[in-house]
């Protein structure tokens, strides 16, 4: 079942692209598992936030999450490295990818139906607190419990495709065997390296080498929802994610 489920999303993937009226390009996915009942998840109520939901919140019979990582392609993440405000594609790809994330998973969440099992859904963004601009269910957190690549110093999970793109979760009562949890170090920071890149090109300051102000991060995601009326809530930057050694693969 997980081999099927893995084909399942990349034929998700790979199809969804081709619709007519998408922009964006996308790599192939990488899938992990985790188990609802690794008591990492509980860690989660002091790492992220105490009203942090748990799987069984969003499924009450949960036993594994499915999480995975679609890569933008080269294009789109290279597109957004000049000027302060996002590209007009990197904005869609956010836009496009958070649309893909909501379908692929009521895909998958029809597959596991027609096999006798449950999922739980839950939104790719916004599913956050506008006060303490904190996640109630931090798909980043969840996808590394589940082995897809450790955190990087601008706070995004480095996969072994890299940072550039969209991670989905779904909470599902199909019990399967969980990925082995990824904990090599992938920043290079964090390993020793002298690499503040990401730091670097955060265009307002909100990224520092010791610390990270989310509300000086959210004003400027909001400056760009201004200049992409065209779309949805496009709170997006993304500056911090490309013309990194991380950008499309693990550098270590």
């Amino acid at each position: 079942m997980r081999k099927k489920i893995k084909n399942s999303i990349q034929n998700y993937l790979d199809n969804y692209q081709e619709k007519d009226g998408i922009e964006s390009e996308w790599k192939k996915a990488v899938v992990k598992f985790a188990a609802a009942a690794d008591p990492m998840f509980n860690r989660l109520k002091e790492a992220v936030s105490a009203s942090h939901l748990m799987p069984e919140d969003i499924l009450p019979e949960a036993k594994t999450i499915i999480a995975y990582f679609i890569p933008f392609s080269n294009k789109t993440a290279n597109s957004n490295i000049e000027e302060k405000y996002s590209s007009h594609q990197w904005a869609k790809a956010y836009i496009e990818t958070n649309q893909l994330i909501a379908d692929l998973n009521q895909h998958l969440k029809d597959i596991l139906a027609e096999a006798g099992f449950k999922a739980g859904l839950i939104p790719a963004t916004n599913n956050f607190d506008k006060e303490r601009l904190v996640s109630e269910w931090s798909h980043r957190h969840a996808a590394y419990i589940a082995g897809l690549g450790t955190f990087g110093l601008n706070n995004m999970l480095i996969t072994e495709k890299g940072c550039a793109g969209r991670i989905g979760t779904l909470v599902t009562d199909l019990a399967l065997e969980a990925s082995k949890r990824y904990e090599k170090e992938r920043c290079l920071n964090k390993a020793g390296y002298k690499c503040r890149k990401c730091v670097d090109r955060c265009v307002n300051g909100a990224l520092q080498k010791d610390s990270y102000d989310r509300y000086r991060c959210y004003e400027m995601l909001l400056e760009n929802d201004e200049i992409h009326p065209e779309t949805a809530l496009t709170d997006v930057c993304g500056k911090c994610c490309v013309d990194l050694p991380c950008s499309f693969n693990s550098p270590l």
